[in-house]
């Protein structure tokens, strides 16, 4: 409100202002130990923007662009630029996290390796094993590639960074090998660490010479974040014992709300109900199985396909969820992401009488 009375309605520089900058620096600095300069950092209109420039920026017709899934909405992104999708199917074995012996046959030619930790659509996080032998192939495939060819890149969307819960640890390529800051491009913001969405702040932290373009092609679609909500961004990133108080209390909730479903879904499945879930470690989301697939309801429909099992447990439970394949899994899989974003305590109990109401009526 008061940018706005200062009449901080104008352009803001492509980047962003050097105030909001400066301020993500210090923030990134004093929070997670890393240390980019403001000529590293490049604000826009949340992470979306920054991911598209990002890949805009690094993929050329025919490159080919590593991917696991699910994820958030990477498939569509390398059909955007006309890469080449290299696709992971993650599996619950590994909290449906790539591993690096996963990601290893793909790695020849490649120019970009799309990450997220903690991931979308799942809540869970990369090990620090497994994301130290990913940097590791990163950085010994770069040393192979002659002067002449393109460098491999990671985008590493870390948005819900700040969004673990008990002993989860949130960890990152640059902190673990910081060789890899010649290679790792970042997206962050304040859209859910700070339950933001509609306040489009985000940033991407990196090499200069990727950012400019990433700057360049933003500038044209003009996704920059608005003047008025950069510059108290840029005050609120300083104010440490205000955003402490309220992550500390922000988790909590999430956590609490996470927690009581996972165990709703655990005492579903203990009674024989065909359902599962895997423990949430962060972010907003739980990740669920409903393996309906083939039950029948009480009037006799089959569900014969998970987009019908969606349908059965909105229509019947009064439960949204989102299936695996919207983050480009297989159509058969009977995964789901389950979000806490507007969920209230109170209504937890009542939701998983409903669901189990609903399952009981199959067979």
């Amino acid at each position: 409100m008061e940018a706005y009375r200062n009449k901080f309605t104008t352009y803001p520089p492509a980047d962003g202002i050097l105030a909001l900058r400066q301020s993500v620096s210090t923030f990134i600095k004093e929070r997670e130990g890393l240390d980019f300069k403001t000529n590293e950092i490049l604000i826009a209109a949340g992470g979306r923007p920054l991911i598209y420039t990002l890949y805009r920026a690094l993929v050329d017709k025919g490159d080919k662009v590593i991917y696991a899934v699910p994820s958030w909405n990477n498939n569509h992104y390398v059909h955007f630029t006309e890469g080449q999708h290299e696709v992971i199917q993650a599996t619950r074995e590994n909290n449906f996290m790539p591993t690096a012996e996963d990601i290893k046959p793909h790695l020849k030619d490649a120019v970009l390796i799309a990450l997220c930790s903690p991931l979308n659509p799942t809540g869970t996080v990369f090990k620090k094993e497994e994301l130290e032998k990913i940097c590791d192939m990163v950085l010994e495939e770069n040393i192979s590639r002659d002067d002449d060819e393109k460098k491999l890149y990671v985008m590493y969307d870390q948005m819900y960074w700040m969004l673990t819960f008990g002993d989860t640890v949130h960890y990152n390529p640059v902190s673990l090998r910081p060789e890899m800051k010649d290679y790792t491009i970042f997206i962050d913001g304040i859209s859910k660490a700070f339950a933001a969405t509609g306040v489009r702040v985000g940033w991407a932290l990196g090499p200069e010479h990727v950012l400019s373009k990433m700057k360049a092609i933003n500038s044209h679609i003009g996704a920059w974040s608005p003047m008025a909500e950069e510059h108290a961004t840029a005050k609120f990133l300083l104010q440490n014992e205000a955003i402490d108080e309220y992550l500390d209390h922000y988790k909590n909730e999430l956590s609490e709300r996470l927690q009581l479903i996972y165990e709703g879904f655990q005492k579903l499945r203990s009674e024989g109900y065909p359902v599962d879930a895997c423990a949430p470690q962060a972010a907003i989301y739980l990740t669920i199985q409903l393996n309906l697939v083939g039950k029948t309801t009480n009037n006799g429909n089959l569900l014969s396909t998970q987009a019908e099992v969606t349908s059965y447990i909105l229509d019947e439970a009064k439960l949204a969820v989102v299936p695996f394949y919207a983050f480009g899994a297989p159509k058969e899989s009977d995964w789901y992401r389950l979000s806490v974003g507007t969920c209230k305590k109170e209504e937890i109990a009542e939701m998983l009488q409903k669901l189990r109401s609903a399952l009981s009526k199959l067979t």
